[in-house]
């Protein structure tokens, strides 16, 4: 928090860098520098190749529904405004009842944060056995019609049969996701949500960088 700046920053962002945990098939992340000063250029400059679903990042619909929007069509309010952090204490999958216990609202803006988040789960190689979102949760999610909801891990559904009926659920209802984001020092509560990706034409999503902002409590 700066000088005369009456709000509190947590930035929710994984970094992006060589050896970070990938989803199984991704193609490698590579981080090349073509050009540097220090080695006499004339400026720096880095190459990088990495999927659309790289570290934190937004799945648009068109992820899973091949008529559905890409990621130039998201209206900027998805993912931009007041959102609710929810901590969910459960071990394998966040489920209907876990859903039904914080009531979400049409158009709410919300994360979970889960057992994932007891650890800097990005530091690690990935792993299939990870808190995900039941299929049963995501359709009273869908059926609530939230904006978006966010995650603490690559994905949102467990790397099983059921992983692409979660995502079409969801992504079919107009509901854009979040995931990779890092929510290990967040408590629970009531934010404003600034998340934006990378606007690249007809893609099926993107990085971003998600931060969450509150008033600042005066002592």
């Amino acid at each position: 928090m700066g000088p005369g700046d009456d709000y509190e920053y947590h930035d929710l962002t994984i970094p992006v860098r060589p050896g970070m945990p990938q989803w199984p098939g991704s193609p490698p992340l590579v981080i090349e520098r073509v050009s540097d000063v220090a080695a006499g250029d004339p400026f720096t400059m880095t190459a990088l190749r990495l999927d659309s679903h790289t570290g934190t990042h937004i799945d648009a619909p068109r992820h899973f529904l091949a008529d559905g929007e890409c990621l130039d069509r998201m209206p900027p309010n998805a993912v931009v405004g007041p959102a609710r952090v929810i901590e969910v204490h459960g071990t394998g999958q966040v489920t209907l009842e876990d859903v039904e216990s914080f009531g979400p609202v049409h158009g709410e803006r919300i994360l979970l944060k889960t057992r994932n988040s007891l650890s800097a789960w990005w530091e690690h190689p990935f792993t299939p056995d990870y808190t995900s979102l039941s299929l049963e949760a995501a359709r009273r999610l869908a059926g609530v019609g939230v904006n978006c909801v966010g995650i603490d891990y690559l994905s949102i559904a467990a790397p099983d049969d059921e992983a692409s009926k979660i995502h079409r659920v969801l992504l079919g209802a107009g509901i854009w996701i979040i995931e990779g984001l890092d929510l290990m020092g967040i408590e629970p509560g009531d934010y404003e949500l600034l998340c934006l990706p990378l606007l690249i034409e007809g893609c099926d999503g993107a990085p971003v960088r998600a931060v969450l902002r509150r008033r600042a409590q005066r002592m």
